[in-house]
This record gives structure tokens, C-alpha cells and sequence, in this order.
């Protein structure tokens, strides 16, 4: 996409709702719906499209509250998790369930991105916070960095109403130049869904997956909307 295109994408006043969304000033962000496409993103419930539409620039934040209701991993994924740590502990690093969770969305305004920051409380202890940061950018056109210079590229879906999230590789950057990772470094095939349940409510649900380790996480959290 050529950078006029995207400055066009992002300005207020080129938003066109689809035919049954109601024309709402907070739908300025539409680079989410530039990557699904028409069809995907009119196929999402609005209130979905609202959350990932939401322009977050300045001081703006995006706030969800929930609990996590299901979180389970295998061996394999207990080991990865704690080998994590050493690079910020991307993944949840203990198996407490109905405890609360917090989601906080900002803009990252060195690129553009979105920075994501989730608190899970435990049963025992401080919460573990992980952070991540949404880039506009990389080989699908979107990516989850987790620090340390290491990048997920994202993929985009929409199935049966429910908003996915597919990893697409992983890779190292080392200031401009981008080194994919092998396959034997890969912690699998990862899959987040954004499903609606309820006037302002959702589930999110991440699933990490490895062809030798079989299923290494599986967590569910309910969220609500904060206004």
C-alpha cells in the first residue's frame, strides 16, 4: 500500500460505513480493516469493528476488564513459558484461572503501532503484566513484537462472526534487516480469536500449537468493554 493510500485509510473523513453500521466518529483507525478487506470486515458484529477501529493516538486508551475462565498447557508449554522469561515472559507463566484480567490498549507513537499491555492477576502474588506491541508492518503487513527483537507476523481472518489472529512466522530484527527464525526455533502455530458475547462484551482466546509438542497453551479470557 502506497503511503498516500494509507494517510487516505486513516483520515476521518474518508470513512464509508458498510450498508447496517452505524457512522460513528470513534471508526478513524481503519488499518485493521484495510488488511481483512471488505467482505471479512462487514461480516464482523460492530461493536467488534469499533474496538479495532478505535483510533488511540495522543493520550487515548482502550481499557477491557475481565477474568480468565480456562487456561491449560501441556509439559512442553510449561517449559516454554518459563524459558520465556528470559526474553519478558510473553506467555502466562502460572495456570491460576478465575482470577481478573486488565487490557490496555495505547498508540506506540514511535511506529504507529498500538501497544498492548495485559495484567493477569494470580491467586498468590503480584499480577504477571505482558507487554507487546501491534506494528503496521513486516511481510503480512501486520506484527506482534514481544522485545528482544523478536517479531510474529500476523495474518488476518474472519470466521463465523469471530475476528483470528494467525501466526505467519517468526523472525529476529536487527535493526533494519529482518532474519526469519527456523523452524526448529518456532514455538508453533499460534492462534488468537476475538469472538463477541454480549453488547460490549467478548472472549478472547489464544491457542499455541507445536507439530512435535502438541498443544503447548490453550487460555480463555472474558472481556468487558471500559468506557
Amino acid at each position: 500500500m502506497s503511503a498516500h493510500a494509507h494517510r487516505q485509510l486513516e483520515e476521518p473523513g474518508q470513512t464509508q460505513e458498510p450498508a447496517g453500521h452505524a457512522t460513528t466518529p470513534a471508526l478513524a483507525d481503519l488499518r485493521f480493516r484495510a488488511l481483512l478487506g471488505t467482505r471479512s470486515w462487514n461480516d464482523l458484529p460492530a461493536d467488534v469493528q469499533r474496538r479495532f477501529c478505535k483510533r488511540l493516538s495522543g493520550n487515548a486508551a482502550a481499557t477491557y476488564v475481565g477474568r480468565i475462565t480456562e487456561l491449560r498447557m501441556n509439559r512442553a508449554g510449561r517449559i516454554l513459558s518459563q524459558v520465556l522469561r528470559l526474553i519478558g515472559a510473553p506467555l502466562p507463566i502460572c495456570l491460576d484461572t478465575d482470577v481478573a484480567s486488565v487490557v490496555t490498549v495505547t498508540e506506540d507513537a514511535t511506529t504507529g503501532g498500538q501497544i498492548w499491555t495485559r495484567l493477569y492477576a494470580k491467586q498468590a502474588g503480584f499480577p504477571q503484566v505482558i507487554h507487546s506491541a501491534k506494528r503496521f508492518s513486516g511481510p503480512t503487513g501486520l506484527e506482534e513484537y514481544i522485545g528482544f527483537g523478536i517479531a510474529m507476523a500476523l495474518t488476518l481472518h474472519v470466521e463465523g462472526g469471530t475476528l483470528l489472529f494467525r501466526s505467519a512466522g517468526y523472525n529476529l530484527q536487527l535493526g533494519r534487516f529482518r532474519l526469519p527464525l527456523p523452524a526448529w526455533l518456532s514455538p508453533g502455530a499460534l492462534t488468537v480469536s476475538h469472538a463477541e458475547t454480549g453488547p460490549g462484551a467478548f472472549a478472547f482466546t489464544l491457542h499455541l500449537a507445536h507439530p512435535l509438542f502438541g498443544e503447548l497453551l490453550d487460555q480463555t479470557g472474558h472481556y468487558r468493554d471500559q468506557h
